[in-house]
């Protein structure tokens, strides 16, 4: 888990103009909130977020004029078609608190002779952990699986301190059996309709 250091500053300028603004200048409006607190309102480097932005669950220490809030990101926003961030928000995690995240499911491993089909039912995986301790991924084996077979959220090892956020019997792969192509259609029969 690694933890990323950014400044922040306030923004008091609300609305679509002042938004526009903030991103001319390079930088991502925010909103820091939890714990009961009244929600701050930031802006924060474009180009250090999105590096930090690159290891999911991250955990950054903002620096607001001096004093320190932890944060993990909680909804991400970005432009549909260049994918530049657009708006964050974070939410206030204290060491050794528990919070309920979701982390990538990685596969592994090759499936059992028979040409099944590898289905992803969840790519990620919910899971409660401390929030300094969040695992980056789980790693899921598929090796030897046939057709039919599956592997349940309770079958994945996590790693420790973490516990499952999910329902134990929730499938998170599964192997298909392949759909046959229907035939394609006699041409014939168009001939003989005109």
């Amino acid at each position: 888990m690694s933890d990323v250091k950014i400044s922040a500053e306030p923004r008091n300028e609300f609305g679509k103009g002042a938004a526009r603004r903030i991103r001319r200048e390079e930088r991502v409006p925010a909103v820091v909130y939890g714990h009961g607190t009244d929600p701050v309102h930031v802006t924060l480097p474009g180009h250090d977020l999105m590096m930090a932005l690159k290891t999911s669950n991250v955990l950054i220490t903002l620096d607001i004029e001096g004093r320190q809030e932890l944060v993990i990101p909680k909804a991400v926003q970005r432009e549909a078609i260049r994918g530049f961030l657009v708006h964050i928000d974070l939410l206030v995690v204290k060491r050794g608190e528990k919070v309920t995240v979701e982390i990538p499911v990685v596969v592994e491993g090759e499936l059992a002779p028979g040409g099944g089909l590898l289905e992803h039912v969840l790519n990620t995986l919910p899971v409660e952990a401390e929030a300094t301790n969040i695992p980056e991924s789980v790693t899921v084996s598929v090796a030897g699986l046939t057709i039919g077979d599956s592997v349940l959220a309770k079958d994945v090892k996590l790693p420790a301190g973490s516990s499952l956020a999910v329902e134990p019997e929730d499938v998170v792969v599964q192997v298909l059996q392949p759909q046959a192509e229907e035939p394609a259609a006699d041409a014939g029969t168009e001939e003989e309709a005109g």
